[in-house]
C-alpha cells in the first residue's frame, strides 16, 4: 500500500499546504480559519490559527521559497501571510471580487500569484511596496462561468485556467515592472490577458489543472469521468482523453513527466501514465483494499444504487455488504499536494486530504510496477 501516513485534523477539510520544510501543515477545517500544525516527535500540535477571514477559506497555498501563505474565502476576499516575531501578520490584498474566491496558487517566483473566482474573472496578484499591500488585474470577461482551477507554467508568465463552462484557456500575465524580459521572450510577446489557446474538450465543468515539470503537457479533468491530456500546447496542440468508469475526480498532480495522480469522489487516488509512444492510458488505483468474497456477490445494481447514495464510498454496499472498493479515504478527496525533495526532478511523495478531515501520505517508493513511469 502506498499510503505511510494517516492524519485526522478535523471533521471535514476543505484544502491543505505545506510549509517549505514540510514539519508543518496549514489545514481548513471547513470554516473560516486556518489551523497550523507541527510535527513533534510524531505528534502533530496545532501551534497557530490564522484569523482574517469571514466565511469559508477555499483554498491556501504555502510558498516553498519566501514561506509566505496566501489564503482565499468565500467572503471574496485574499490576505498574504507573513512570519513575523512568532507571529502570522495578514497583509491584504485587493481583488475587487463581487463573487467568491475559489482557488489560489503562487507563481513559479513567488512574486505573484493567482486568484480564480466564482463572479468569472481571474486576478493576477503582486506586491505594491509603497503602500505596502498586494494589488490585483484582473482577466475579465474570457470566461462565461466560475473559474475552478489556476496553474502556472514554469516561465512564470503563461496561465492555465479551467472553468465550469467547461473549457481550459491559456492567458499570458507579462506585468510590466514585475516581470522581466527574458521571461517574456520565452512566452512570446503577448500582452497581459492575451488569450494564448482555448481548449474545448470537456462538455462538463472542468477542474484540476495541472503542468508537467517541464511544462510540454497540460492535463486537467471534467465533471464527466474524463481526463485530458494536451501536449505541445500552441496553435496546434495534440489532444488526448481518458474515459473511466470510476466517479469524477477533482485534482491531479504531476509526479513526474509521464505520470500522472488524479483524486476526487472516488476516494482512491488514479494512476495514470503514458507509454513511449506518448499514449496515455490509466493504470490502477492505490490504496485499494480487495473486496472481500461476499462483497464480489452483490449485485451491479447494488453497487450502482450505492454509488449514486455515496454509500459504497464509505465501505457499505446497499446489500449491507463491504463495497466493492474502499480506501484510506472515506469521502471525496478535494486536494492533491507535492511533497517534493529540493532539487529532486520527480515527486516521490504527495499528501491528499478530503471532506473526511483526514490527511494522508502517500509514498511512491516501494510501488515497482509504477517504476517504469517515474
Amino acid at each position: 500500500m502506498a499510503a505511510v501516513a494517516v492524519y485526522k485534523f478535523a471533521q471535514c477539510i476543505t484544502c491543505h499546504a505545506w510549509s517549505p520544510d514540510h514539519s508543518m501543515v496549514a489545514v481548513c477545517p471547513n470554516s473560516e480559519e486556518v489551523h497550523i500544525y507541527r510535527s513533534l516527535e510524531g505528534k502533530w500540535d496545532r501551534i497557530h490559527v490564522l484569523r482574517k477571514h469571514d466565511q469559508i477559506v477555499s483554498a491556501i497555498d504555502w510558498s516553498s521559497k519566501l514561506n509566505r501563505i496566501v489564503t482565499v474565502s468565500h467572503d471574496r476576499n485574499s490576505y498574504v501571510w507573513n512570519y513575523e516575531a512568532a507571529e502570522w501578520v495578514p497583509t491584504l490584498v485587493i481583488l475587487r471580487l463581487n463573487r467568491a474566491a475559489l482557488c489560489v496558487q503562487w507563481s513559479p517566483r513567488e512574486n505573484k500569484f493567482a486568484v480564480g473566482s466564482g463572479a468569472k474573472t481571474v486576478c493576477i496578484c503582486y506586491y505594491d511596496q509603497e503602500n505596502n499591500w498586494w494589488v490585483s488585474k484582473l482577466i475579465r470577461k474570457r470566461h462565461n462561468s466560475s473559474v475552478t482551477g489556476v496553474a502556472w507554467h514554469p516561465d512564470n508568465i503563461l496561465l492555465a485556467t479551467t472553468s465550469t463552462d467547461g473549457k481550459c484557456r491559456l492567458f499570458s500575465t507579462y506585468i510590466k515592472g514585475v516581470d522581466t524580459r527574458d521571461s517574456r521572450a520565452s512566452s512570446s510577446e503577448s500582452k497581459f490577458g492575451e488569450q494564448i489557446i482555448q481548449l474545448d474538450l470537456s462538455y462538463s465543468w472542468a477542474f484540476g489543472v495541472k503542468w508537467s515539470p517541464s511544462g510540454n503537457t497540460l492535463a486537467y479533468v471534467g465533471h464527466n469521468s474524463m481526463i485530458y491530456f494536451v501536449d505541445d500546447v500552441g496553435p496546434s496542440p495534440l489532444a488526448q482523453n481518458v474515459a473511466f468508469r470510476d466517479l469524477p475526480l477533482r485534482d491531479v498532480l504531476f509526479v513526474s513527466e509521464k505520470m500522472v495522480i488524479g483524486v476526487g469522489f472516488d476516494c482512491c487516488p488514479m494512476v495514470f501514465a503514458a507509454d513511449e509512444s506518448g499514449l496515455w492510458s490509466f493504470v490502477r488505483h492505490l490504496g485499494e483494499r480487495k473486496a472481500t468474497p461476499s462483497a464480489r456477490q452483490g449485485s451491479q445494481f447494488s453497487e450502482a444504487f450505492g454509488k449514486l447514495y455515496g454509500q459504497s464510498k464509505h465501505g457499505i454496499a446497499n446489500d449491507g455488504v463491504e463495497g466493492p472498493r474502499g480506501g484510506i479515504h472515506d469521502n471525496c478527496i478535494n486536494c492533491i499536494m507535492p511533497l517534493k525533495k529540493k532539487g529532486a526532478s520527480k515527486v516521490m511523495r504527495f499528501s491528499t486530504s478530503g471532506l473526511d478531515g483526514k490527511v494522508v501520505i502517500w509514498d511512491l517508493e516501494g510501488e515497482e510496477d509504477l517504476s517504469e513511469f517515474l
